[in-house]
């Protein structure tokens, strides 16, 4: 997330009240996760394992709950809470704003564009030319809607992203002030939620299909001309390469690659990266010919046994 201007180290410092290491007006362009970051960004840390992981990144700021060294070129907010003040700078700079209206005065509709009854619209949304929203399909604030885009009813376009932090008193939620973005001639069916990113960018490729009752995780980046069948659940921090095939009730783990023109057979839980160009199946999930071969082996053990007896 990039904020509206470009601001200095000692704003935000004064914004959580914090010390900071660093030049006062060093600049600060907006905040992000460490697997999007980039220079000019705020990065959070809060625990030892990950603090060279997040000094080390692209991120120039890292805001951090102990003093440690700063790399050259960096700068560090040091904060005793850094998951409670990433919070802070969200609710700082992309504030909730309660509606007053089905369809904001701030969102833009592109000419053709079609809104059946009971859908709402949040601010600073922007649909493209020619699209078609079905009866109560939501689109949350801040998401963005390419042309040609179809999208049947009763699905949710920026729901917050599934992401906490447990503290004694319970879970603490990480607030989301990322957007979505649907690009050009893509498809969605009923009844599915694509969630926003946390501080950047859920992503459909154009020309992308996804059938009905598919959740779509935050930050997760969904390439060009894939299908996406139904009872699909995609986690967070999915990287969805080109042309990639997701058949019924597939499930993926966070943080994964798919690499393209996969194809990924029904009711296949994917726990890891995999390469492109392959189908998959099963769970664990392995190549689909490994797959039926080892059910073929599984068949023949009641034989075995029986020659072992």
């Amino acid at each position: 997330m990039k904020f509206p201007r470009i601001h200095t180290l000692k704003e935000i410092a004064t914004i959580i009240d914090c010390p900071y290491i660093g030049t006062d007006d060093f600049a600060v362009h907006g905040m992000n996760e460490i697997h999007v970051v980039e220079p000019g960004d705020i990065v959070f840390v809060d625990h030892p394992k990950y603090y060279d992981k997040a000094l080390q990144s692209a991120a120039t700021i890292v805001l951090i709950n102990k003093e440690v060294d700063c790399p050259e070129g960096k700068a560090l907010l040091i904060s005793d809470d850094p998951f409670r003040d990433f919070n802070t700078l969200t609710k700082h700079f992309r504030p909730f704003v309660a509606a007053n209206a089905s369809i904001s005065a701030s969102a833009k509709i592109g000419e053709g564009t079609v809104i059946q009854p009971n859908c709402f619209i949040g601010h600073n949304v922007t649909i493209g030319k020619n699209c078609l929203l079905h009866a109560n399909v939501i689109v949350y604030d801040h998401t963005v809607i390419g042309d040609n885009v179809i999208i049947h009813s009763g699905t949710i376009l920026g729901a917050d992203a599934f992401y906490y932090k447990k503290r004694p008193e319970g879970f603490d939620q990480l607030l989301s002030g990322g957007r979505v973005i649907i690009e050009d001639n893509v498809g969605i069916g009923a009844l599915c939620t694509i969630d926003k990113g946390v501080t950047g960018d859920t992503t459909i490729g154009a020309g992308t299909k996804i059938d009905n009752q598919v959740h779509v995780g935050h930050d997760t980046v969904i390439g060009k001309k894939c299908l996406i069948a139904a009872q699909t659940g995609i986690a967070g921090c999915v990287i969805i390469e080109d042309e990639v095939t997701l058949w019924g009730q597939v499930g993926t783990t966070s943080g994964i690659t798919i690499g393209t023109k996969a194809v990924v057979l029904g009711q296949t839980g994917v726990s890891k990266s995999i390469e492109g160009g392959k189908t998959y199946s099963g769970t664990p999930i392995d190549e689909a010919r490994e797959k039926m071969k080892q059910f073929a082996y599984i068949k023949k053990i009641p034989e075995i046994l029986n020659k072992l007896k």
